[in-house]
């Protein structure tokens, strides 16, 4: 038997998530609260799901159903954070699907870096890109 109060909020979450993906981080983040908690029981999240874990938002990455233990700040091939710094942490990419592209920015080992080239998965000072000197 069907519940109905659940099918109407798969609806709104399907619309939430219909908005999310003709947005700017700056919208997303000024309306996190649009977006439902991650939530480790079992869900099935598909690519471009937004959701909230930690005041952070979270985009994902690879479709999956949800564990206790891939948390959104841990499991980075899941999930990539949603963030307006303009030099977020460098991270490891996992794959093609989180790899940096062409002028994206980060800091590491305490400098800046600009990538020069699209689907980088290398460290910053060790190919691929250029160090920014303000």
């Amino acid at each position: 038997m069907s519940n109905p109060y659940l099918e109407e909020m798969k609806k709104v979450r399907k619309a939430i998530n219909t908005f999310a993906k003709n947005q700017t981080d700056e919208t997303i983040i000024d309306n996190k609260t649009a977006f439902p908690f991650w939530n480790g029981n079992s869900v099935k999240y598909v690519v471009d799901d937004i959701v909230r874990y930690n005041d952070k938002v979270y985009r994902v990455i690879l479709a999956h159903t949800s564990q206790l233990d891939w948390t959104p700040d841990v499991a980075v091939s899941l999930f990539v954070e949603i963030s307006l710094e303009e030099f977020p942490k460098w991270k490891q990419p996992a794959g093609a699907h989180d790899a940096y592209k062409l002028g994206a920015k980060c800091s590491h080992n305490g400098k800046h870096w600009i990538c020069t080239y699209d689907n980088n998965i290398y460290e910053p000072g060790v190919y691929g890109w250029d160090e920014i000197k303000e």
